[in-house]
């Protein structure tokens, strides 16, 4: 029996069903005309929690966000033309940390294009340059050939964008008329209940590690060199690679230097040796570095924040070899000497395996006792210098947050001044964080909007960010507000853009605060309040402390605290000239 039906709707709800039964719960909707099939298919779907947000930029960030939180692919949809472009930002970043993400950009009709007609641009495949895959699925129809090859598009998409975890582009051109009460054309009944395409096929990389040959090279390495290094970079919580590259670093009596968003500053034994995170300031000593060079590196995770750890270590000569899932080329120096493709938590357990197979542990290391010595030094001396500090300057404010969050709390670290501060003092801690962080093009943009999205699953969730970067996506507040989003702004506003103070532009009065730091003198208070949002100043320690006393909060809040820029500056180079200077006189001398 035939019906008469919208070829649009259909068309959009067989790809929506499609995506739904294979988990996904999330989607992100921009206002839009054109886009009205798949917003309405969206909205009346109970499998899919729908959020609206009128910033095209400030949504697909915000799907980032949930995207990063469970770690399914988050469904973005947009009208055509410029709201395409709007998304751009957040689909590079989703490529380049490997986030998932199914970017929907409705489209007027082919013969459209060129013609002039409103709202209409080139969208084939508009971002070519960062996504996984793309498909233009051409205009409606409703004939059983075509929707099985949507829903085939569909399953392709979210698989691509978890096997090679990325964002998608999946382009809908559509023609009127777009709204589902509309008829345009006649279908088979029969073909409503078209049953989805299941995910049957499992993984298991298990058989593959162990018979790859490299494997038993690198442990025998790891047997022969005493002088080796593990560097972990930023990395998504992964509870069998922190516990495994651990148990490896203990065997090898290998020193971790870990990144603050490694997670492995985190949870850690009070007995822990194995833990570096002073390196910034230990490796400020070119005395210390010229001399205690490794022989071997073997490297987990992103590339390092860390300027000074990627200069220590595009100077050595050692054996680097990288492990990360997708091969991935995360040192810019590229002395990389292979890239191992597997799950990090799996390669460094089957390193342990094959060594303890041989028996093998080291039972003394004097390299592994010179780096522990000086994360000793460095840790004292930072910690007696920012006790000395009664103010709270930007560093300050680091060590006090680690000191007062509960564990298991969720922490997103801002780009620019934020994170660089959190590598330099977050230290160690016993407690657990679950960190996030935007460090794949590591912009500004964004970043407001993607904490929202990670906030939404109701977990205390603190965000500390700078002020240029609150002020560039402050339409989020939109988001936080509209839909009550329990995420504590720990707003840090140095008026302008601080992190040019600790470039060497910064000798540069005139020229540095016309152009780079950029002075905005803006009243974020006032700013919050055209939100609906809260908005708390914070003047000292105590106020500070009394502000993070309560984890229960369930409305977003700006906790806004004012620096100074220079001195902060001054505070972190005096605090790295004094490591140096203990690092010299104790461990080269």
């Amino acid at each position: 029996m035939h019906i008469k039906v919208n070829s649009n709707f259909i068309w959009a709800d067989t790809f929506v069903k499609q995506l739904t039964s294979l988990g996904i719960k999330y989607a992100c909707i921009s206002p839009g005309s054109r886009s009205t099939p798949l917003t309405y298919s969206l909205a009346v779907n109970k499998k899919i929690k729908c959020f609206v947000n009128i910033d095209e930029r400030s949504s697909a960030f915000f799907a980032l966000g949930l995207a990063k939180a469970i770690d399914i692919p988050t469904i973005i949809v947009t009208t055509s033309g410029t709201a395409t472009a709007e998304l751009y930002a957040a689909i590079v970043e989703a490529y380049q940390q490997r986030i998932p993400l199914i970017i929907c950009t409705a489209d007027r009709p082919p013969v459209l294009v060129g013609t002039g007609a409103n709202q209409t641009i080139n969208q084939y495949n508009l971002y070519r340059n960062h996504i996984r895959w793309f498909r233009d699925v051409g205009l409606p129809s409703v004939k059983e050939n075509s929707l099985h090859y949507l829903q085939k598009v569909a399953f392709k998409a979210y698989k691509i964008s978890m096997d090679d975890k990325g964002p998608v582009h999946i382009n809908f051109p559509f023609a009127k008329p777009l709204e589902p009460f509309s008829y345009d054309d006649e279908m088979d009944e029969k073909l409503l209940n078209v049953k989805p395409i299941k995910d049957t096929k499992k993984n298991s990389l298990n058989d593959k590690v162990v018979k790859d040959r490299r494997i038993k090279k690198l442990a025998e390495m790891i047997m022969q060199y005493e002088k080796g290094l593990i560097v972990a970079g930023p990395m998504e919580y992964d509870k069998e690679a922190i516990k495994n590259i651990k148990v490896l670093s203990q065997i090898s009596k290998y020193p971790i230097l870990a990144d603050g968003v490694s997670h492995f500053r985190f949870k850690v034994s009070k007995t822990a040796k194995n833990i570096i995170s002073n390196y910034n300031s230990i490796l400020s000593s070119s005395a210390f570095c010229k001399k205690y060079k490794p022989e071997f590196i073997l490297h987990f995770g992103g590339t390092p924040t860390s300027a000074t750890l990627l200069n220590y270590l595009a100077d050595c000569d050692a054996d680097r070899y990288q492990v990360n899932e997708f091969g991935d080329l995360n040192d810019p120096s590229r002395n990389t000497k292979m890239i191992l493709n597997y799950p990090a938590g799996l390669y460094a357990g089957t390193l342990i395996d094959l060594l303890e197979k041989e028996r093998y542990s080291r039972k003394k290391s004097l390299w592994f006792t010179l780096f522990a010595k000086a994360e000793k030094i460095s840790e004292r001396v930072t910690s007696d210098l920012l006790a000395g500090d009664k103010k709270l300057s930007e560093p300050k404010i680091i060590l006090q947050l680690v000191k007062l969050l509960r564990s298991k709390t969720n922490l997103f670290i801002g780009n620019s001044l934020p994170i660089r501060d959190f590598d330099y003092f977050s230290g160690e801690s016993s407690k657990l964080f679950y960190l996030f962080f935007n460090r794949g093009a590591s912009g500004i943009d964004g970043v407001l909007s993607t904490a929202l999205g990670v906030a939404v699953n109701n977990k205390p969730t603190i965000l500390v960010i700078g002020d240029l970067s609150f002020l560039h996506d402050s339409n989020a507040l939109i988001m936080a507000k509209n839909n009550n989003i329990p995420l504590i702004l720990v707003l840090i506003n140095n008026n302008g853009g601080g992190i040019f103070q600790t470039l060497p532009i910064s000798r540069k009065k005139k020229l540095l605060k016309e152009y780079f730091i950029t002075p905005h003198n803006l009243n974020i208070a006032e700013i919050a309040r055209a939100f609906g949002i809260k908005h708390k100043s914070i003047r000292n320690i105590n106020e500070f402390k009394n502000a993070l006393s309560n984890l229960k909060i369930r409305t977003p809040i700006v906790l806004e605290i004012r620096t100074n820029a220079n001195e902060s500056a001054k505070l972190r180079k005096k605090i790295f000239n004094e490591v140096k200077v203990e690092i010299n006189r104790q461990l080269i001398e």
